[in-house]
């Protein structure tokens, strides 16, 4: 296996559209990391740069101890798991197992012996002989990883695998994949839209939006120390509450609404010289607790929609404009049009410049 590092990558089209901004990241060997973002961010196009399936506007690209900048795909000892599976229709999975190996002059015994090898490690032994067309979903994802897995590469590029998948099997394919990684000790990259995926697979999470890499860290760090907005809300099921009003001293300090509405803060979380600006306060789902009375950054919210899932309860919520999300353990379950008394759970506020959407003074 073998570590990748990119130095300032840019894609630019040559009709001026910049796909990829400067990214500057490194992969050890033996990592898995995956690449975030929503749709049209630039994760799939840095995935392609890596690959050798997009050229390199400017910055550099090692594969190892290489520079691969312009080296042919082929010669950069790579493999990918593309969203479809890609396979052969008209071969076995034996055959489309082995197809590269052979294309590649690779010896009758070292092809069988991989075969063997990747068949047993993806438990598809049972499968060698049927066609495409006879496997589930699940199975050719499977043959699709296993003919990534035979050519035995420095490294695994995985471009939105699960995506074709139904929400039950890609949970499986999910822990498959991360098995597989352990297993292999592998260095592989992960292109998803999901951030469920991203959270449960990556050892660290490289975040993008349009382009821009907006922070790289591991799964927890990266929930509960988003580095501004876009972090918070694009991580997190549901997506992080924000509330935008000015700071103001109250009876304490507290996020002036607008309309008379008036949201009291924790003084500690919040600094002196931010009063009276305009910022955000971000507050996740499960960080708003029913009050009993008494507790600081408290206010009562008029439920909208109540949706009772077992384990948990979403209340949907709104408060002026702004309409919020609470995860609430179950029990009694508030009533449409009531109000809720919530409170802030105590060091959970997260606080953003209104502006620019960075994080100001996060906490430690």
């Amino acid at each position: 296996m073998a570590s990748v590092q990119l130095e300032k990558l840019r894609k630019v089209y040559p009709n001026g559209q910049t796909a990829v901004q400067g990214a500057s990241f490194s992969v050890a060997d033996g990592e898995l990391v995956v690449l975030v973002g929503p749709s049209g961010c630039g994760k799939s196009t840095l995935l392609r740069m890596i690959a050798g399936l997009e050229s390199i506007s400017s910055g550099t690209l090692r594969i190892g101890d290489r520079v691969v900048n312009d080296i042919a795909p082929s010669e950069r000892d790579i493999a990918m798991v593309f969203q479809s599976y890609a396979l052969y229709p008209h071969m076995s999975v034996a055959g489309n197992l082995e197809f590269g190996l052979r294309l590649r002059g690779t010896e009758r015994a070292t092809i069988d012996a991989r075969v063997r090898a990747a068949a047993h490690t993806l438990q598809i032994e049972h499968l060698l002989e049927r066609k495409p067309a006879e496997l589930s979903g699940g199975q050719r994802q499977r043959v699709a990883l296993g003919r990534a897995l035979v050519r035995q590469p420095q490294v695994f590029l995985l471009d939105e695998p699960l995506s074709n998948l139904d929400a039950k099997l890609r949970m499986s394919m999910r822990v498959e994949i991360a098995r597989l990684h352990r297993q292999l000790g592998a260095t592989m990259l992960y292109v998803t839209h999901d951030q469920v995926e991203a959270m449960t697979l990556g050892q660290r999470i490289v975040v993008l939006d349009a382009g821009v890499i907006q922070q790289i860290d591991t799964p927890m760090a990266l929930y509960e120390r988003p580095v501004n907005r876009f972090v918070a809300t694009f991580l997190g099921t549901p997506a992080t509450n924000v509330l935008r009003g000015r700071l103001v001293a109250r009876n304490g300090f507290g996020l002036d609404l607008g309309d008379g509405l008036h949201l009291s803060l924790d003084g500690n979380q919040v600094a002196p010289e931010l009063l009276d600006r305009e910022v955000e306060i971000g507050v996740r789902p499960e960080h708003l607790l029913r009050d009993s009375g008494g507790v600081a950054a408290g206010f009562a919210p008029t439920v909208e929609v109540v949706e009772p899932i077992g384990n948990e309860v979403l209340v949907y919520l709104r408060v002026g404009n702004h309409s919020l999300v609470a995860r609430l353990p179950p029990g009694e379950l508030p009533q449409p049009g009531s109000a809720l008394p919530l409170c802030v759970a105590p060091g959970k506020l997260m606080v953003f410049d209104a502006a620019t959407g960075v994080r100001m003074h996060p906490r430690d």
